[in-house]
């Protein structure tokens, strides 16, 4: 048994005199080795470990104790009155504890003790991790208009070490947003914060912009804070059309596709700015446009109209009704380009061809103009050829004199 089993339970204090009796409990010649703690990092709430140990014991007591010198586990008698606080393992070779719902007060260098003589000790630190409460968006007041300067304030408190926080805008990081950390009136825990400035447009209505606090307690889940933009702009319109060549008798559907905020009003058609001539054959369903019948009368421009309390905006469709017998006789754009490119291929091998022809017949004609003037005396061409070199050399000799 234990040499400290034999002490009554009320001898289990939180004192100094208590380390004094055991020690004298202890062999003078022990030969124990010295204990072997580790520091321990912890995140708050959450629970630490502590653990003492020792290789070669011949029953020497192990004991913890907290920053403040308290004793909080004699071997397995626990002494300090913290419901927080208890036992994992108690032998002669390790003495480990557990503190649960750990504080930042609870941060700092305990002390396990080995009672030899004299008592040997080693240290181990406990680090407390603050964790960053969720982050909170201030600044944005929407909606605001397409153009305007937007500053976003993320805030998050109670990190320790200080959070970082990053930006995003939908799926893209915004890089290099700087922080200001600064520390509480206890100086353990930091407030972090972080301003954005955007200057926002029509493609930021909707989109949600985010703050997320990344911090070592958090692990692998950092806590995030979103924004969706408000942005007002004025509409932006576009006409759709069912067909590429309108022909008479055809039925034609004109589609108006009008985006703002606010939500634009009923769109307007009209037709070289006045108003539809037609309404028998212009129908007007929601924003589309159809016209029956189509024929020659119909041309011109047609405008769609769409506004909101940002302004008014404009879309315009240019009609042509075209002959169907016309277009029956057409062959269409890519034919006419086909033939253009095979006349160009021939006329530039036609070129090529009577280049090539006049080259081959005159190196031709030279060969048969050296070959006569030797001829003559010669048994062969060859002997034709150089008799009519050296018949050129010797004309060279000649002159004629005139009397």
């Amino acid at each position: 048994m234990k040499a400290s089993s034999s002490l009554p339970p009320a001898a289990v204090p939180n004192s100094s005199c208590f380390r004094l009796v055991a020690t004298k409990t202890k062999s003078k010649g022990s030969q124990a080795q010295s204990p072997l703690t580790q520091n321990v990092t912890a995140i708050q709430g959450g629970t630490a470990t502590l653990t003492c140990k020792v290789d070669q014991n011949d029953n020497t007591s192990l004991q913890w104790s907290n920053p403040a010198q308290q004793t909080l586990y004699f071997d397995d008698k626990k002494a300090l009155r913290d419901n927080r606080i208890e036992l994992v393992r108690s032998s002669w070779h390790e003495l480990s504890i557990n503190i649960s719902d750990v504080t930042l007060s609870d941060e700092g260098q305990y002390t396990c003790s080995l009672f030899t003589m004299p008592v040997k000790t080693a240290k181990a630190f406990l680090i407390v991790l603050g964790v960053p409460q969720t982050p909170v968006i201030s600044g944005f007041k929407g909606p605001v208009n397409e153009g305007d300067l937007v500053d976003l304030t993320c805030t998050t408190v109670g990190s320790k070490p200080a959070a970082n926080i990053r930006w995003f805008k939908g799926d893209k990081e915004i890089q290099d947003v700087p922080s200001i950390k600064e520390p509480d009136s206890k100086g353990k825990t930091f407030t972090v914060r972080s301003t954005l400035g955007l200057q926002v447009d029509r493609n930021d209505d909707g989109v949600a912009v985010s703050c997320s606090v990344d911090h070592e307690s958090l692990r692998s889940s950092p806590q995030v804070a979103k924004q969706v933009l408000d942005i007002q702009y004025v509409p932006s319109v576009k006409i759709d059309f069912s067909r590429n060549f309108a022909r008479e008798g055809d039925e034609l559907r004109l589609e108006c596709r009008a985006t703002g905020n606010p939500t634009p009003e009923a769109v307007k058609w009209k037709k070289d700015g006045a108003e539809l001539p037609d309404p028998d054959r212009m129908v007007v369903e929601g924003n589309v446009l159809i016209i029956s019948a189509l024929n020659k009368t119909d041309n011109g421009t047609y405008y769609c109209e769409a506004a909101n309390t940002m302004g008014h905006n404009s879309a315009e469709y240019i009609l042509f009704v075209y002959d169907p017998s016309a277009l029956a006789g057409q062959s269409g754009p890519d034919h006419a380009v086909i033939g253009g490119v095979v006349a160009v291929v021939v006329f530039i091998t036609l070129c090529l061809v009577i280049v090539l022809g006049r080259y081959l017949a005159r190196h031709k004609g030279t060969y048969l103009t050296n070959e006569a003037k030797g001829a003559e005396d010669a048994p062969d061409a060859d002997t034709a050829i150089i008799n009519a070199e050296g018949s050129q050399a010797n004309a060279e000799d000649k002159k004629e004199y005139f009397i």
